[in-house]
């Protein structure tokens, strides 16, 4: 029987072993990344709200922009902002905080029963939500326009991410004051949520009897 070199054994034990890995490494499953359907949904609600916050505060005058019912009621212009600057802070929150804790994947199944009632309960405006300091309006834009812009552009950051990201976004999780574990989906769907809640506001200013007219 022929002998077979100690190096030839050598060679072809880590070929072996080579292949082994690279198997194992092709068979090792991808961290699960959003579906079409969910990426869709997003996109859709997203952009539904944007446009209807546009519509909202499209050709207001200066009058009509800073009109407050009540002295201690915000005007257009302060809900407004507090629609652009939640766009922006929850967007970070969702990208440098929740998605940097340690994914939980076993959470995943039960917490997406949220997602149906997820958006009436934010909407819903008949519990009335005291908002944190950081998220109240304090002038941060001079104009009307500068406002909408800083909006557009969180907006379309927002969209780009869910368009873009391959990260498990559905095994990361963040707590809410009111709605408690929400995985970072759910909190960019909360985003869109919230703009809408917030622009039903606008419309109740508008629909005041002493709105100015022009």
């Amino acid at each position: 029987m022929k002998r077979i070199p100690s190096f030839t054994l050598a060679v072809c034990a880590l070929l072996t072993l080579f292949s082994s890995l690279t198997l194992a490494q092709t068979a090792a499953p991808k961290a699960a990344t959003l579906t079409s359907d969910e990426r869709k949904e997003a996109i859709k609600y997203l952009e539904e709200t944007r446009k209807n916050f546009l519509d909202s505060v499209k050709g207001l005058s200066e009058a009509q922009w800073k009109f407050r019912a009540a002295p201690d009621r915000w005007s257009v212009a302060e809900v407004a902002e507090h629609i652009a600057v939640s766009e922006e802070t929850l967007m970070n929150l969702v990208t440098e905080r929740i998605m940097k804790s340690p994914a939980t994947p076993e959470k995943k199944e039960a917490a997406k029963s949220k997602d149906a009632q997820l958006r009436n309960q934010v909407v819903d405006r008949s519990t009335k939500v005291q908002a944190p300091e950081m998220l109240k309006p304090t002038n941060r834009w001079a104009t009307q326009a500068e406002l909408v812009k800083s909006f557009n552009t969180s907006r379309d950051k927002t969209i780009n991410y869910i368009q873009t990201t391959q990260e498990d976004v559905r095994s990361h999780f963040g707590p809410h004051p009111i709605l408690k574990d929400l995985d970072a989906y759910q909190w960019i769907t909360l985003i869109s949520a919230h703009s809408a809640r917030h622009t039903a506001q606008i419309n109740e200013v508008k629909a005041d009897p002493n709105f100015p007219k022009k």
